[in-house]
């Protein structure tokens, strides 16, 4: 898994200031980016880019877009296409390649119309103008999001598969190869925006983290993502090494499947599991400080209401029991765990273990909840299925690390995992949440241009939330690249869809 030997002294884990290596870990199966959440995989390696991106406030910015404007109506969007861009294949960045780019997103991946929906898509000259059907007070920041980053889809159709090549982009770099365990990446010749600094990029997908913090420390890599609480202070106030480090954006929720037929449904009992959760302990004591203890929806790194939000589920295990009795769950055979016509009180928490956290998460919570009775099945699965269990339902506990504000703000977010999934209309609400007055308030935010509107919306329908017992919010995470000083601007961003870019380059 790890390739190459001790570091040179011109940058690049060989010395080869021509080659950079990345370590990672790496959830897809493929680069299809209509796939899952593959594409952000495709924007992460540096080949893929979209008609806007966020800043270091995650407010949306011109990238293969050079501006937009709204018209009267509301609805109707025109977004200018830059001039100067190329395909990494030679071909022009046209505003008929974006249309048939984003067209073949909503083709292929339900999860498209959660964003938006259009009533038409035009393309003249190189304008594209888009008229949604509701007004869209964010659709730059909407298309900021790696699933909307642009394909040359005329490549498909001359035969390129984009699941085992990777698809054509305008990023600065190319698949040159790519498996599970690899992806092989070259210099994009027809780069718009630029010098591309390195002829290859390598990036060895090294899912335990203490080995890619090994590969670090001992050259293998020139730069990893996200090492764990428990190597993160073999590299501070190290002079061979810098540390970025930045409160991020997500959140660790445990999803609650609230179906009928699951024992979750009843809200006493929700109540009383997030309440025998020590998340202070989980936080501060477990992961060392490295995750805030969390409560909202939201995390405290965005400005929408953290400190006036109230949990009524705050860590009480006497509370957790009594609710518990109230509901009818009872011990009765002696074993310590709680029983109910004649069925044991036991819940499966579905976990993947290609974040350090998450197995760690799911163990303290089962630890925790055995101690009021409730016997927690911790399933781990592969990243790759999570998706479509979460949609399916096929969960009692889902865990997920979840970028709350990809899109700028929470919108998406909070529509995505709560707004009622009435006839397939919302695909990623699997668990059976479902409040009409949330989905009037979403349905509210989803239309409001108003900033001060929008952010009071976004609070009351977390406390909605909150109130519902609709997640259990673990914590949030401070998120981190770590890099040899053999190479500079490795940056991670608050938008952590931006690992490798062309301003990371050789150290001089």
């Amino acid at each position: 898994m790890l390739v190459g030997c001790g570091g040179g002294d011109k940058g690049g884990a060989k010395g080869d200031s021509k080659v950079l290596k990345v370590g990672v870990t790496n959830f897809a199966d493929t680069l299809e980016p209509t796939q899952n959440f593959f594409a952000w995989v495709v924007m992460r390696y540096g080949m893929g880019e979209t008609l806007a991106k966020f800043d270091e406030k995650m407010n949306a910015k011109p990238w293969l877009a050079e501006s937009w404007k709204i018209g009267d109506d509301h609805l109707t969007w025109t977004f200018k296409i830059r001039d100067n861009v190329k395909f990494s294949n030679g071909k022009p960045l046209t505003a008929e390649a974006v249309k048939q780019s984003i067209e073949r997103v909503f083709a292929k991946q339900n999860r498209a119309k959660t964003f938006f929906e259009y009533e038409s898509i035009e393309a003249k000259g190189q304008e594209l103008i888009i008229k949604t059907k509701k007004p869209v007070p964010n659709l730059p920041g909407q298309l900021a999001d790696p699933l909307w980053l642009i394909v040359d889809v005329s490549s498909e159709k001359e035969g390129r598969d984009f699941a085992k090549q990777g698809p054509i982009c305008t990023g600065p770099y190319v698949c040159e190869s790519f498996t599970r365990d690899k992806c092989v990446l070259t210099k994009n010749p027809n780069y718009w925006d630029g010098e591309v600094p390195y002829e290859k990029v390598e990036v060895p997908s090294i899912d335990d983290p203490n080995t890619r913090a090994m590969a670090l420390q001992s050259g293998e890599v020139d730069m990893a993502v996200n090492i764990a609480a428990g190597d993160i202070g073999l590299f501070r106030n190290n002079d061979k090494f810098h540390v970025d480090e930045i409160a991020s954006l997500r959140t660790v929720l445990a999803r609650i499947n609230q179906k009928p037929d699951h024992i979750l449904s009843d809200k006493k009992v929700r109540d009383a599991f997030i309440s025998a959760c020590d998340r202070k302990n989980y936080n501060e004591v477990l992961l060392k400080g490295t995750f805030k203890e969390g409560s909202a929806p939201v995390p405290p790194s965005l400005d929408y209401g953290f400190d006036q939000l109230k949990d009524p589920n705050k860590y009480n295990v006497e509370r957790a029991n009594k609710l518990l009795d109230e509901a009818g769950w009872k011990d009765t055979n002696g074993d310590g765990i709680r029983d109910k016509d004649g069925k044991p009180l036991t819940l499966d928490f579905v976990v993947y273990n290609s974040r350090a956290e998450l197995p760690l998460y799911a163990e303290a919570v089962q630890a925790d909840a055995k101690k009021v009775g409730i016997d927690v099945k911790v399933k781990s699965v592969d990243y790759n299925i999570i998706d479509k269990m979460g949609i399916n339902g096929e969960f009692d506990l889902l865990i997920s690390n979840i970028t709350t504000a990809a899109t700028g703000d929470p919108q998406s977010y909070l529509n995505q995992y709560w707004h009622s999934n009435i006839d397939g209309s919302n695909p990623q609400n699997g668990s059976g949440y479902s409040n009409p007055e949330v989905d009037a308030k979403l349905d509210a935010l989803n239309s409001e241009f108003d900033k001060d509107k929008r952010r009071q919306l976004i609070i009351e329908i977390q406390q909605i939330y909150l109130n519902d017992a609709a997640g259990l919010f673990l914590g949030y995470p401070y998120t981190n690249i770590v890099s040899s000083k053999k190479i500079i601007n490795a940056i991670m961003h608050p938008a952590d869809y931006y690992w490798i870019t062309k301003d990371i380059k050789p150290a001089k």
